[in-house]
């Protein structure tokens, strides 16, 4: 694997060469700039490039869009935890990247180090990628929406949709989640681990392309159908109940669980207050194997789940893990995600309104 590091700061530069060349069989290059960069993968033809977003002379935006127009090949950015680095971010997958890793502590990251594994493991799955790319400019473009009916949205809570997400997860969502149609009948918490400084604006980003309404839980919230509620980054969320009525609850980050926001830990407090009948769990991209214990117990009380098939998965670990527990009533590819988890919702709601909440 011939990896090749884009990145002004010398610093980074290093750190990142040092965090990748210990591994057998990679070699890595590095490059200061966009202009540098093309000027690398032109004579070195990297398999992965690893791509800052602000740099001098050309920044990581526009050397990206050079490099899906003349060298197609997997790419992964690096963006520091700020609004107009996380919106770039998200600008660069819709351009075709593959992925991203935030750097702790702004754009010359001290502690960058803290994210080594990650490094390693969205390198790694960028290079099983590559053959998406081979020969040609990869398609991108605009995701369309699902048409809106004219129609007034029954809010009333009947179950509820969950997905668990995480490496890889954004460009996967926007695959999805764009596709379900404006009176889809469930309200949708989708737990993606992700940082606190990304979750707001991948919320506003979702909601300016589904016909659903896309809201970021920063506060406890009402549950209302026809909605998506994308858990707070670096914190969990868990499903409460006031007034007989359900609420969302954001809460601190539980030490007993090892990412965040947990789908374990939002799943296992769904299961409190509702019959697994009740609950569509899905479960995509990602490392590890978080929520996939309690998505089994939903399967084996008799809800349905789904799980993202390893041909589309960046990393194929967390619907792994899920399907290795016999957990998954379903494997399937990307494409087909949308009209199975609109026709399991749609059987959901015929059981009706749910009186009273546990």
């Amino acid at each position: 694997m011939k990896v090749l590091i884009v990145d002004d700061s010398a610093l980074m530069r290093r750190s990142l060469s040092e965090m990748l060349s210990h591994l057998r069989g990679t070699e890595v290059i590095v490059a200061r700039d966009g202009v540098d960069a093309l000027d690398s993968i032109e004579r070195h033809n990297p398999d992965v490039v690893t791509l800052d977003i602000n740099m001098p002379n050309m920044d990581g935006l526009t050397c990206l869009s050079h490099i899906m127009t003349r060298f197609p090949r997997p790419v992964v950015m690096v963006s520091s935890l700020t609004d107009s680095s996380a919106i770039a971010t998200f600008e660069a997958l819709e351009m075709g990247a593959v992925d991203y890793i935030a750097k702790p502590g702004g754009t010359v990251s001290l502690n960058i180090r803290e994210v080594r594994n990650q490094l390693i493991v969205k390198v790694r799955a960028a290079y099983r990628q590559r053959h998406l790319f081979s020969g040609r400019a990869r398609a991108y473009g605009t995701v369309h929406r699902a048409e809106q009916p004219s129609r007034q949205l029954d809010t009333l809570v009947r179950g509820l949709v969950v997905i668990g997400v995480s490496t890889g997860g954004p460009s996967t969502l926007e695959q999805i989640l764009p596709l379900l149609s404006a009176d889809f009948p469930l309200p949708i918490v989708v737990c993606q681990h992700m940082p606190s400084s990304f979750t707001r604006v991948f919320a506003e980003r979702l909601n300016g392309r589904c016909a659903l309404e896309v809201r970021e839980v920063s506060q406890v919230m009402e549950l209302n159908a026809g909605t998506v509620y994308v858990a707070k980054g670096d914190a969990d969320c868990t499903l409460g109940i006031r007034a007989n009525k359900p609420f969302l609850v954001p809460c601190p980050p539980s030490e007993n669980f090892n990412w965040h926001p947990s789908v374990s830990r939002m799943t296992a407090s769904l299961l409190k207050h509702l019959p697994a009948s009740r609950i569509v769990a899905v479960m995509l991209t990602g490392m590890g194997n978080d929520g996939a214990e309690e998505m089994k117990t939903i399967y084996d009380r008799g809800g349905v789940t789904l799980a993202e098939s390893e041909k589309d998965c960046a990393v194929f670990g967390m619907p792994k893990a899920l399907i290795e527990l016999g957990g998954a009533k379903q494997v399937l590819d990307v494409a087909r995600m949308p009209s199975a988890i609109t026709s399991a919702a749609t059987s959901v709601a015929k059981q009706g309104v749910i009186e009273s909440w546990a």
